[in-house]
């Protein structure tokens, strides 16, 4: 993707509530995690967060 000034780029959301990753923001906001700057990255989001969870829960500073 390009940073060309005045050419927005797309954000991808992911749907908290339906698990499906949505081109611009066309849910509630409170229903949405992101933006993203891609598919992948919205459609990862929800493992990544579960990694990072378990990464600090076992990190030996939340015991």
């Amino acid at each position: 993707m390009s940073n060309i000034p005045g050419v927005s780029q797309p954000e991808f959301w992911y749907n908290l509530e339906t698990g499906q990753v949505e081109e611009g923001q066309q849910s509630a906001v409170t229903k949405l995690w992101g933006p993203f700057a891609t598919r992948e990255e919205a459609a990862n989001a929800m493992a990544k967060a579960q990694d990072r969870n378990e990464s600090w829960d076992n990190d030996g500073w939340n015991n």
